[in-house]
């Protein structure tokens, strides 16, 4: 039998999607390339072995169109043979991205392949291709007459319908920075960041630190900000909603890149690559796409039916922290020890650059693995539209 295993995961730092953020500058295809080639550096594999870079990237548009994937591939110095796609599937593009990889190895069609994701969220904003309600077509509006909502919206849906105050949401954010920045302290993110080199009129500038936690944050601070998706409109729809998500208890908007190289398990060997750890379960959920972040719970009760196992089996949880009330859901569904996930903080402090965050994931994943000699470990991420995906990793 085929196994896919993962012989490494490098990132780049994340930065802020600001003018002045650490990575501003910086084209998305050059952000990619430097991850692709610090990748194929640090586990000594031949590039001229890969056999397909599958890319997640969800704002395809402007630098960010024309497959990127393969432009980042030619940008990195690959050689002309390496062939890329790149995909969208919202916030789990880069999930997606390694378990198609993953799914290749396991079927024959691939021996050495990476995956990946990159999104510069400064550069290239948010909706920028998104469909407008005007042109999703009509028949998906005779379904759907009143259009879906933003998904800050769907988050205070999500908070209402569970229960979920903003006294937890803050709790849960402030949370996320004091184990990011206790992770960090410790060296334990070091081994996955690739530092990103960018060219200023003053010569190379490095960045080798994620920018977005924050050491000075407090409950008091995050109280005070006001709610970020307010609207007259939106609570004439939904009485119910009580406008809790803010920018302090939701995901950063981040520029950021990720690869992961995966192989066949005796092809690695055979190459004198080490493997980590190996991919060895899928599951894909949809769910209601009004409420849209929530498909993570059915996609975990899925992915645990598939490798029959119970939820106290898995040692490690990344949970993609796309906004607190979402995890605080999924934990009062799931009953899943909150400190078993995002052990090393989360999008909230991390940042979310949307088409890299699950290679962050996986990095997360993987390192608390090993540092807690653990044997499981399960990554899940919401995704616009109402969908998710979810991982079983397992630590060789």
């Amino acid at each position: 039998m085929r196994r896919a295993v993962i012989v490494d995961v490098v990132r780049s730092p994340f930065g802020r999607a600001r003018p002045g953020g650490a990575l501003e500058g910086l084209h998305p295809v050059d952000l990619y390339a430097q991850v692709l080639r610090a990748l194929v550096q640090r586990t000594g594999v031949d590039p001229a072995t890969i056999e397909d870079v599958i890319t997640g990237c969800v704002i395809q548009v402007a630098e960010q169109s024309g497959n990127i994937g393969r432009q980042a591939v030619l940008a990195a110095g690959f050689p002309e043979a390496v062939p890329a796609v790149t995909l969208d599937r919202k916030c789990g593009s880069a999930q997606q991205a390694f378990d198609f990889a993953a799914q290749g190895v396991v079927a024959g069609a691939y021996d050495v392949v990476v995956a990946g994701g990159v999104e510069m969220m400064s550069l290239v904003p948010m909706r920028a291709n998104r469909m407008g309600k005007d042109n999703e077509g009509p028949a998906f509006h005779r379904r759907y007459p009143e259009g879906l909502v933003r998904q800050g919206v769907s988050a205070e849906l999500i908070a209402a319908r569970w229960g979920i105050g903003r006294e937890a949401m803050d709790a849960f954010a402030l949370e996320s920075h004091r184990r990011a920045i206790a992770a960090e302290d410790r060296g334990a993110t070091v081994r996955a960041i690739a530092p990103v080199e960018i060219a200023t009129s003053e010569g190379l500038r490095s960045v080798e630190r994620d920018e977005g936690p924050r050491r000075e944050t407090s409950l008091e601070k995050l109280g005070a900000l006001k709610p970020s998706f307010e609207d007259a409109g939106m609570a004439a729809r939904f009485p119910e909603i009580r406008w809790s998500v803010t920018a302090g208890n939701a995901s950063q908007v981040t520029d950021g890149a990720s690869a992961v190289l995966i192989a066949e398990e005796s092809v690695a060997l055979r190459l004198g690559l080490k493997p980590r750890a190996a991919i060895t379960h899928f599951a894909l959920a949809g769910d209601d796409p009004v409420m849209m972040l929530t498909a993570i719970i059915p996609a975990t009760r899925k992915l645990l039916r598939r490798a029959d196992l119970s939820l106290d089996r898995i040692d490690s949880f990344e949970v993609n922290e796309a906004f607190a009330s979402v995890v605080l859901a999924w934990f009062k569904d799931t009953g899943a020890d909150p400190a078993r996930v995002n052990p090393w903080g989360g999008a909230i402090a991390l940042g979310h650059p949307v088409g890299a965050s699950g290679g962050r994931l996986l990095a997360n994943l993987l390192g608390t693995l090993e540092e807690t000699r653990g044997r499981y470990g399960l990554q899940t991420m919401c995704e616009s539209g109402g969908m998710a995906n979810a991982t079983l990793i397992e630590r060789l």
